[in-house]
C-alpha cells in the first residue's frame, strides 16, 4: 500500500490509474464544492418544479440521480475508511512493536478472529480488573505481569 498524497509529495509511479482517479473523487467529494454543487441542484431542480409541473418524471429525475450518487458514494466512502483504517493499524502495530515491554501479540489484531479478540478482550479486562485493585493506573503492562505482583501482595 502506497502512502497517501499530501502536500508536496509525488504520487508513486506504481500507483494505478483508477487509484489516481479513486483519490481525486474522495477529495473532490469530500470539499466544500461538492456540497455547494449538490446545494445548488438541489435548489435548481425545485425552482424547476413549476416549469414541469411537479410532474413524475420531474421527481424520477431528482430520485434517479440521488440514488446513484448515494450508491456511488457508499464505495467511495468504504474505499476512503478502509484506506484510513489500514493505515491507522500499521501505525499503531509499529508504535506496539517499537514499545519496550508492549505485548506483541497485539501486532495485527484486526486480522484476528472474533474469538482471538474476545479471549484478548478478557485477557484485558482481567488486567484493567487487576490494576484498579492496585488502584494504580501505571504500575504494569500485561495481565502475567499483574498476576505475578498480585500474587506476592498476597504472600505479604
Amino acid at each position: 500500500m502506497s502512502p497517501r498524497k499530501g502536500r508536496g509529495q509525488a504520487e508513486p509511479a506504481s500507483v494505478s490509474t483508477l487509484e489516481r482517479f479513486s483519490r481525486l473523487a474522495t477529495a473532490a467529494a469530500g470539499s466544500s464544492w461538492a456540497l455547494t454543487i449538490a446545494a445548488l441542484a438541489i435548489v435548481v431542480w425545485a425552482a424547476s418544479g413549476p416549469l414541469f409541473h411537479f410532474s413524475d418524471t420531474w421527481q424520477l429525475v431528482i430520485n434517479t440521480s440521488t440514488t446513484i450518487v448515494t450508491f456511488l458514494m457508499v464505495f467511495l466512502i468504504q474505499r476512503s475508511q478502509n484506506n484510513d483504517s489500514r493505515a491507522l493499524h500499521l501505525k499503531l502495530n509499529e508504535l506496539v512493536a517499537a514499545m519496550d515491554g508492549a505485548s506483541n501479540r497485539l501486532i495485527d489484531a484486526e486480522g484476528m478472529t472474533e474469538k482471538q479478540l474476545s479471549i484478548l478482550h478478557e485477557h484485558y479486562a482481567r488486567l484493567a480488573e487487576l490494576t484498579r485493585k492496585d488502584q494504580s493506573l501505571t504500575k504494569s503492562h500485561s495481565v502475567e505481569e499483574a498476576d505475578r505482583r498480585s500474587a506476592r501482595k498476597l504472600e505479604r
